[in-house]
């Protein structure tokens, strides 16, 4: 009887401690990534890559070209919060990042003029 019980217990705990794993990589809370500023598209159009780091592919595009240039990106993505992306990055910069909760107000104001970007968008926090 102890045995079982003692078994359940540790089955439990071994369920819990991977269903929150994987919850916190789905949301990317606190998981660093490393990626290029790919292309400054004007008013905020950005593109990026993820150069290293294990990202949930549903996040991002496997493959973008850009129809502007023709030019293809692995693991491309855009972001939702330009505003709060550091003016000190430019084009061809590699930094890390993680992926933050979108602010509910945001307080930011963007041009509407178009340039293409990947379709996917992430809400990202530059991280050093």
């Amino acid at each position: 009887m102890k045995i079982g019980l003692f078994t359940l217990v540790i089955a439990a705990a071994v369920f819990s401690a991977i269903t929150a794993c994987s919850s916190k990589a789905t949301k990317g809370g606190g998981t660093r990534y490393k990626a290029r500023f790919e292309v400054a598209g004007m008013c905020s159009n950005y593109t990026f890559s993820v150069i290293e780091g294990r990202i949930d592919p549903l996040l991002v595009a496997a493959t973008w070209t850009n129809p502007q240039t023709n030019k293809t990106y692995w693991k491309a993505f855009g972001i939702s919060n330009p505003c709060d992306f550091p003016s000190g990055i430019k084009e061809g910069d590699v930094f890390y990042f993680e992926i933050v909760p979108a602010k509910k107000d945001p307080q930011c104001a963007v041009c509407m003029a178009y340039y293409p970007t990947p379709e996917r968008k992430l809400n990202i926090k530059v991280v050093q």
